[in-house]
């Protein structure tokens, strides 16, 4: 377990990325946070306000009773705020919201008004400080998704393939595209530190195929690599089968099951990591309690397939999970912007 004490080297990294989220000396800031938040970030967050010379204020919720059948991890679906409007009127009077709820505001049903009065949100992953470290933002990126934004923009369709046996087609048109550069420094954007992902929320009926998560991959929310690979058959957005033995594919048989709701089964969001400094193996190298795991979404040329919540579909669920994909091809028309799991850099 890592120590969790107040370190110089923290607060420096806080500064950095608020820096780019544009936050200025005299700017009123909320740091929004739950009872069950890591309390180091809560206090990094302040401290690195206060040497910027903002006007930080605390709101302090509790954390909600558990009604979901299993543990829900990583759903970027906070329900801390429960639409209290007098919470929803502080966020919303801000330029900017620093985010360490537990799961984030993201899919959460208050963001979208928080969104339109201009406030811009970072949401500070439920990580040790450690990792903030080590995958400060990196202004670059911003260009970098900007492009693989303008490419998922134009795209009629996406390809997925592997060696292991992937062979799943997107149907791109009318998805919901986004991006995650890991700030926010315009108004109404919310963004994940760390971040570095290209992605989308494809259409109703716009997935088809096979996906086959090859020994290595990761189950992100399981927090393991998988050691047998898994197949997933998907029909019009949906995983009809399950294929494979041993453990990991019993695992996904029952968390899924468990949901009791078909809208579980579907896909969520797509894409591709961006992010050089964001490591495959890292994962191996951090306790369960001291990662979130959104460094393995956003590490360089994975294919990030998830399940659960989509608003481009009209699907909401709790169900959820991210599964970055080793050593993929990904199309985009006759694009290739990732080919065996290798970022081709000169598109970005």
């Amino acid at each position: 377990m890592l120590s969790e004490r107040i370190e110089g080297k923290w607060i420096d990294a806080f500064v950095h990325s608020f820096a780019l989220c544009q936050v200025k000396a005299g700017d009123a800031v909320a740091i929004l946070s739950e009872t069950q938040s890591r309390q180091v970030n809560v206090h990094l967050a302040e401290l690195a306000l206060l040497r910027i010379g903002a006007r930080p204020f605390h709101v302090v919720l509790p954390t909600p009773p558990q009604n979901a059948p299993v543990p829900v991890r990583s759903t970027g679906s906070s329900f801390a705020i429960g639409e209290l409007t007098p919470v929803i009127h502080a966020l919303s009077a801000c330029s900017f919201v620093a985010d360490l709820t537990v799961e984030g505001l993201m899919h959460s049903k208050e963001f979208p008004v928080i969104r339109q009065a201009g406030t811009r949100v970072l949401y500070i992953s439920n990580e040790h400080p450690e990792a903030l470290e080590r995958l400060v933002a990196d202004a670059s990126m911003k260009g970098r998704i900007r492009a693989g934004r303008e490419l998922l923009l134009a795209a009629k369709s996406m390809h997925v393939r592997s060696d292991a046996g992937s062979d799943l087609r997107i149907d791109m048109r009318d998805a919901m595209v986004g991006g995650n550069v890991g700030f926010c420094d315009e108004p109404g954007q919310l963004a994940t530190w760390p971040g570095g992902i290209c992605s989308c929320f494809p259409a109703a009926g716009a997935v088809n195929g096979v996906l086959v998560l090859d020994e290595g991959d990761i189950n992100l929310t399981f927090k393991r690599y998988l050691e047998r690979p898994v197949t997933l058959v998907i029909e019009n957005d949906f995983v009809q089968e399950i294929r494979g033995t041993g453990l990991d594919a019993d695992l996904m048989r029952s968390y899924f099951a468990a949901w009791g709701d078909r809208n579980a089964y579907g896909v969520s969001h797509v894409g591709w990591g961006m992010n050089p400094a964001a490591r495959w193996e890292s994962l191996v190298m951090y306790d369960k309690g001291d990662t979130n795991g959104t460094e393995q979404r956003a590490y360089a040329g994975n294919f990030l397939y998830s399940t659960g919540a989509n608003p481009r579909a009209g699907r909401h669920t709790l169900g959820h999970f991210d599964l970055p994909v080793r050593n993929c091809d990904i199309h985009v028309d006759d694009q290739c912007v990732v080919r065996r799991g290798e970022l081709q850099s000169e598109l970005f």
